[in-house]
């Protein structure tokens, strides 16, 4: 996953960083609530874990200003040495989906960071083989079939495939499509990104007839969504 940190705490950021990076994550950190939303309006992330104390916006006024315009369901966890049940109360009714006191047990902090993850996506990221509309993915293949037909791709556009069939109905930046895809450390651009997406659309005929449609949201990036709800 995609993940984001707001902690301004130099060391217990490093830690979660290196903890939540071994676990295979994407780790984004930000330790001002100001510069994390100034980031919300031009890029995505699967799940946002915040601090409550910061030195310019607390945790909640970041979850207070963020959750309305969340694009697509983003779980949200609070990491705070906050521990009273007023506090839990607090952040739980502002959106948050779940609550950790510092300093968290790292098994425990791994395992609600994965369960947040299932609940977020469309496809469990543990799914080998599933359904997106009319099309059947099956990962440990590499291959996308129509109506039992595979459909040529290359290995980035079948890798641009999965990531947006698994957060169906949900808007992805280029910059996280270009982070899950090429890696956060490729010289790659966003108009590969582009690119890919065009040939993407092309090859699988995405459009109102086929069921699944794959619209840019401008500014931003792209939305792979269920033509009238139709698909399951």
């Amino acid at each position: 996953m995609r993940i984001a940190i707001l902690e301004d705490d130099v060391g217990q950021a490093a830690g979660l960083e290196s903890l939540l990076s071994s676990d295979g994550h994407q780790v984004h950190v930000f330790s001002r609530g100001r510069v994390l939303l100034a980031s919300l309006a031009v890029q995505s992330y699967d799940l946002l874990v915040l601090d409550w104390g910061l030195p310019d916006l607390s945790g909640l006024e970041v979850l207070a200003t963020a959750r309305p315009w969340l694009r697509g369901r983003t779980p949200v966890l609070f990491l705070t040495q906050r521990d009273a049940e007023a506090d839990v109360v607090a952040a739980l009714e502002a959106g948050a989906d779940d609550y950790m006191t510092k300093p968290p047990r790292e098994r425990e902090l791994l395992s609600r960071v994965r369960a947040l993850g299932r609940r977020a996506v469309a496809a469990p990221a543990e799914e080998e083989r599933f359904t997106a509309g009319p099309f059947t993915v099956d990962v440990t293949r590499q291959r996308i079939e129509r109506d039992g037909v595979p459909i040529p791709l290359t290995r980035r556009e079948f890798d641009v495939a999965v990531l947006l069939c698994r957060n169906l109905g949900k808007v992805l930046s280029r910059a996280h499509i270009l982070e899950a895809v090429w890696g956060r450390g490729d010289s790659t651009t966003t108009r590969t990104v582009d690119t890919h997406i065009s040939r993407l659309r092309a090859a699988l005929g995405l459009s109102a007839a086929s069921g699944l449609r794959l619209t840019p949201v401008y500014g931003y990036g792209y939305r792979l969504e269920a033509v009238n709800g139709e698909v399951t």
